[in-house]
């Protein structure tokens, strides 16, 4: 019979063992292994049950054996030393405490998914384990950090396949009660609530719940209350669901009603009031409109609010293609804000011009959330160094007449939070090495001079560790794949084969990622006979692991699963490549340790970052990848290998595809299996061995979120507090105007002269050349302006590389047609085809780059055929 309702009964624990529920509340515990042990010795069986989740362990425990714990003298001990290191960790002083002033008093850091622990399935992908990661390590570091986003009742789906390999999903309901949060409340005792206005009168109503994530609260609006009607109870249902207005709902909810909850946490909490907001992808972009009607109730007008906010607000885009981002009809986001819906005191077009695509090619009826997000931030980032790149070009539109390189989008690359994703037993043998806080520093906050240890460990341990590490994934998938299969409808009768699935001696190759076609699966399939003689090599075979999940609505993806899954069935090769369906965090955390080498093979340059390889190589899996995200900023040969790249214009992207597949075949089959299989004189792979150790020591320390989080901090966080202080409302009101009259006065804006000293076209090396220019700058005075001079080797067409900028100085009055003199000089410090041009920039000390209100003034064709020699 089914229930009609249902409702969770808590344990109640007896007073000794009171510790136990704040240490399962705090999910600090989902990377401290002391604590995790400590729960597993509650009740080892009912704790595999759990998934390892304390919460749903503590109510699953017989009160007989909770009152025998209580009792249990060792047990204690263990308890309330696991509770005192849990309370050292949440009050002591930690790296941020120990930095300089003029840090944020707070950070909001808003995601639409966090992966934090599988106990807690609200994340689909990268996005969501980065957020999670980000979180973990701002704690770890001590950084005043909140996170804010949704609680998706049915978080993202659970996979299974059909019998033929078709991906079928599965939404189970998840109850906040017996998950690891507390619902935030008000003094009275009240659920606290956020309020939106929807169109017609009515509103959509969202409860606060409290992940505690270490030192870092992190804030989850939830609309499945009763105040709401059906549809609006549906709003946090599922992870990237629904039609546009559903997800536009969900946005409005994270940015908007985001923002209002954490100024009802923090006034419940006294906790510091952000001064800095950072979004993390545009999907929270709305919150800047939030903010901006904040100033505006309290006096400012729209374009001083805007300025405001954009001086404390840091925006992280992860998209390498425009198709990846959300875009809005703009009827419909017309119809959701304005007088009778949200934000009723700012005018609806200021709103939609936000969002407008105003580039070649962009289209007007489109609202695009990125674009927002860029044009609500004075600071925003790729999450590598080449995506930096990539994200320059894709939005240089919005900068138009700059270089792409000046584009103000800078890069800070990702990295994973290691506690979280290093195995165990590589922790104890670091803490074996080098002692157990060093390695926790080591992990947590970096620095490559606590790494260097790895080289002092021993071959023989280093290559034990790895078969052990190997040995367990074997029985992982082995588990995995059976109840896989018996899910597809298989008997027991049927699976004998399974036992000899994989081999803890072979060479094991692991790729798990997200569906997209641009991420290519099925590369590996290209030549399937040819991977058959890999697999199968007599000498030196190969085992490979798969998992991935595609996306609910993309069918193209579901096919490449499939396919893959249908030769993974084969007889012949599924004892050496299986696929795990549910691809997740649980899975993950077995699957990066166990492999020896890490496969990835996107189309490049479209992996923005890429942090599954990261994971594996805290670990000592080598990397095999496409030069795309970190592995492009990182790869070195002593700890991994290129896959080489056809990603020229011309070329057709079937022969592409065929082109990378041969040259991965090349790669395992000439490089990596021979390295892995070559023994040397203790019988030992020594050249192996050692590219783990260099993995280690090398990569280990750039890898860590732990980095990447004080970069944020010391580039991004820093800057926009400073300038948030520094944009008070005067002072926003003073910056807002100066815009206003800068771009209205633009036009009479023009370089009319240029001249140099140099009478032929070479130069020697070291000399310098004088350079005269007139402008005229209408109603605009030399302090609102910079007159630059740009210098560089020029390419065929003469186009500037590696530019030098140097400003010119003002020399004397106007002269009679009111145009002003800049002078200064031209050093010529290098070699080769030599060029230069100037340009007018608007100047203020409160801009963030000279690009940032997207004004420049170049000279025209006349005045460059009257400029003097191009210097070649």
């Amino acid at each position: 019979m089914k229930a009609i309702r249902r409702f969770t009964v808590r344990p109640v624990l007896p007073d000794p063992l009171r510790p136990l529920s704040d240490l399962a509340r705090n999910l600090r515990w989902s990377w401290h292994a002391e604590t995790r042990d400590l729960f597993q010795s509650v009740d080892s069986a009912a704790w595999a049950a759990a998934g390892g989740d304390p919460v749903r362990l503590l109510g699953s425990v017989r009160p007989a054996r909770l009152a025998e714990l209580a009792g249990d003298r060792r047990f204690l001990r263990r308890l309330t030393a696991v509770a005192d290191d849990l309370d050292d960790y949440l009050t002591g002083d930690r790296w941020y405490q120990a930095q300089s002033d003029g840090l944020p008093a707070a950070v909001a850091y808003f995601s639409p998914e966090f992966g934090i622990t599988a106990a807690l399935p609200q994340y689909s992908g990268g996005l969501g384990i980065l957020a999670g990661d980000h979180l973990k390590a701002a704690s770890d570091l001590g950084v005043p950090l909140i996170g804010v986003g949704l609680l998706y009742r049915h978080g993202y789906f659970r996979q299974t396949l059909s019998r033929d390999g078709w991906q079928q999903e599965h939404y189970p309901v998840l109850d906040p009660n017996e998950l690891p949060l507390t619902q935030l409340e008000e003094a009275d005792g009240t659920p606290a609530q956020v309020s939106l206005a929807l169109p017609g009168g009515t509103a959509l109503h969202a409860r606060i719940w409290l992940a505690q994530v270490g030192r870092v609260p992190l804030l989850l609006l939830d609309s499945d209350v009763e105040e709401n009607d059906l549809g609006e109870r549906g709003v946090t249902d599922r992870l990237y669901g629904g039609g546009s207005e559903h997800r536009l709902l969900q946005e409005m909810l994270l940015g908007i009603g985001g923002v209002r909850a954490v100024r009802t946490y923090c006034r419940l909490t006294g906790h510091p009031a952000p001064e800095v907001f950072h979004t993390n992808e545009g999907h929270a972009g709305l919150l800047g409109l939030e903010r901006i009607a904040e100033l505006c109730s309290g006096g400012l007008d729209f374009d001083a609010a805007l300025e405001a906010v954009r001086a404390g607000t840091v925006f992280t885009t992860h998209t390498p293609v425009p198709a990846g981002i959300d875009r809005f009809d703009r009827e419909l986001l017309a119809r959701h804000f304005g007088p009778d819906a949200e934000l009723p005191g700012i005018d609806v077009e200021r709103i939609l011009a936000l969002g407008r695509e105003t580039y070649p090619g962009g289209e007007p009826d489109l609202f695009n959330m990125a674009v927002m997000g860029l044009r609500l931030a004075q600071r925003a980032n790729g999450v590598s160094l080449l995506h930096g790149q990539v994200s320059r070009n894709m939005f240089a539109g919005l900068w138009p007449g700059f270089d792409a390189e000046e584009v103000p989008i800078t890069s800070v690359t990702n990295g994973v939070h290691a506690p979280t994703w290093v195995a165990p037993e590589v922790l104890r043998l670091g803490a074996r090495q080098v002692g157990s806080q060093r390695t926790e520093d080591a992990l947590s906050v970096g620095g490559s001079e606590r790494w260097g240890s790895v080289a002092d460990i021993p071959d023989q341990d280093v290559w034990e560790l790895r078969r052990t590490l190997r040995e367990q994934l074997v029985h992982e998938v082995r588990d995995r794949l059976r109840a896989s299969w018996r899910q597809r409808g298989a008997g027991d009768a049927e699976l004998g084969w399974i036992e000899g699935v994989l081999d803890p001696d072979v060479l094991t190759i692991g790729f798990a990622r997200r569906v997209p076609s641009y991420k290519r699966l099925t590369l590996m399939l290209r030549d399937p006979d040819r991977l058959t003689e890999l697999l199968l090599h007599p000498e030196r075979p190969v085992q490979i692991v798969v998992a991935g999940k595609a996306h609910p609505a993309d069918d193209g993806g579901k096919r490449l699963v499939q396919e893959l899954v249908r030769f993974a069935d084969d007889p012949r090769v599924r004892h050496r490549l299986v696929f795990l369906p549910d691809y997740g965090m649980a899975m993950a955390q077995k699957l990066y340790p166990g492999c020896d080498v890490w496969l990835n093979n996107p189309l490049r340059p479209l992996e923005a970052c890429g942090t599954s390889g990261m994971k594996a190589a805290l670990n000592g899996c080598l990397n095999l990848s496409v030069l795309d995200g970190w592995w492009d900023e990182w790869f070195q040969p002593d700890f991994g290998w290129a896959v080489p790249t056809a990603d020229g214009a011309c070329t057709d992207p079937e022969r592409r595809d065929d082109i990378e597949a041969a040259a991965l075949y090349d790669l395992l089959e000439q490089r990596v299996a021979p390295r892995f299989y070559e023994r040397g004189r203790g019988g030992l792979p020594d050249r192996w061995i050692e590219m783990v150790r260099r993995t280690l020591s090398r990569l280990g320390p750039k890898v860590l979120a732990g980095r990447m989080v004080r970069e944020y901090v010391d580039r991004l966080y820093t800057p926009a507090a400073q300038s948030h202080r520094a944009l008070t409302p005067d002072t926003a009101r003073e910056l807002a105007g100066w815009k206003a009259r800068v771009r209205a006065a633009w036009p009479g804006v023009a370089v009319d002269h240029v001249e140099t000293t140099a009478t032929t076209a070479t130069a020697e090396l070291g000399t310098a050349v004088g350079l005269r220019v007139r402008v005229r700058l209408g109603e605009l005075g030399p302090d609102d302006v910079e007159v630059q001079a740009v210098s560089g080797r020029v390419d065929a067409e003469d186009r500037i590389t590696d530019a030098t900028v140097v400003p010119l100085k003002p020399a004397g009055a106007p002269d009679l047609e009111g145009r002003l003199l800049y002078e200064g000089p031209l050093s010529l410090d290098r070699t080769g085809p030599y060029g230069y041009t100037v340009r007018i920039l608007p100047a203020h000390r409160l801009l963030a780059s000279a690009a940032e209100p997207g004004l420049v003034a170049v000279p025209s064709q006349e005045v460059v055929e009257g400029a003097g020699v191009l210097l070649r």
